[in-house]
């Protein structure tokens, strides 16, 4: 199975990979077919979780390989890895500050970003999730593409690993994008779709991301440690303080943690 595999296209690699993690996000929304309403407990659980498998996802998957790719070259090692980090954190405080976006289980009074007044609740919702997805799906994409550039430092099984991590962390995005909104009336088929629409951005993103990396090879260590960047800025802005907004500090912590180890055993294990 994995010879097969790997014998596809970079390009296609990436896609199937994309949308396994999107298929995650949609079985996460699919709850809503079951129950209404989730403990926030387990949803707070994990969301930790999911932050915890971001972060180790960035090192362990984007930002060691960076480093290694930039070994032996003219600059400093540490230089590209830290000129895409940052700047994979700036792009998304900008779309932050210009995409109009709602948090869940926020008012729509709170939402950010410019011209959202007017915009319906699910919309924003969706938008804010979406936002989210980008730099995963940027992420599978680059690792994928980075295998195909035959680069040393990239395998197949840490770019498998990479987007089963992400994956896993989809599954309660999905539910904090359904389950607000069939608590506020919606029909379970349209919290579904919204639900699930919010993923779709991933394959596009790893698409992009794989391309990127086919025709310019000498920007890999820039656009792994950019996918680095733009995951972190989500989970320091968004994912953590998301999970304890609600007092659930402890068991959030734990999550993250966990999630972290996870997330590190499958790159080391599988890589």
């Amino acid at each position: 199975m994995l010879d097969w595999f790997g014998s596809l296209p970079a390009v296609a690699q990436a896609a199937i990979g994309s949308f396994f993690t999107w298929g995650m996000t949609a079985i996460g929304s699919a709850l809503v077919f079951t129950t209404k309403t989730v403990n926030q407990k387990f949803l707070d659980s994990m969301l930790g979780f999911a932050g915890g498998v971001m972060i180790a996802a960035s090192f362990w998957s984007l930002l060691s390989p960076a480093l290694e790719m930039s070994e032996g070259g003219s600059l400093p090692v540490w230089l590209p890895a830290a000129i895409g980090f940052l700047s994979g954190g700036l792009f998304l405080l900008v779309v932050d500050k210009l995409l109009p976006h709602l948090h869940p289980e926020l008012p729509i009074e709170k939402a950010e970003g410019i011209h959202h007044t007017g915009k319906k609740r699910s919309t924003l919702l969706v938008l804010a999730i979406t936002l989210h997805n980008i730099p995963e799906g940027l992420a599978v994409g680059v690792a994928f593409g980075a295998v195909a550039a035959g680069f040393p430092s990239a395998s197949l099984t840490g770019a498998i690993a990479l987007a089963l991590g992400i994956g896993i962390q989809n599954l309660p995005e999905g539910v904090a994008v359904s389950m607000p909104l069939r608590r506020e009336g919606m029909s379970r088929t349209k919290s579904f779709l919204y639900g699930q629409f919010s993923g779709l951005v991933e394959p596009i993103a790893a698409i992009i991301g794989a391309l990127s990396v086919l025709f310019i090879q000498p920007l890999l260590p820039y656009a792994l440690s950019f996918a680095a960047g733009a995951m972190i800025f989500v989970v320091a802005e968004e994912v953590i303080p998301g999970s304890q907004e609600n007092g659930n500090t402890d068991l959030a912590s734990i999550s993250i943690m966990i999630g972290f180890t996870i997330m590190m055993i499958l790159d080391v294990a599988l890589g």
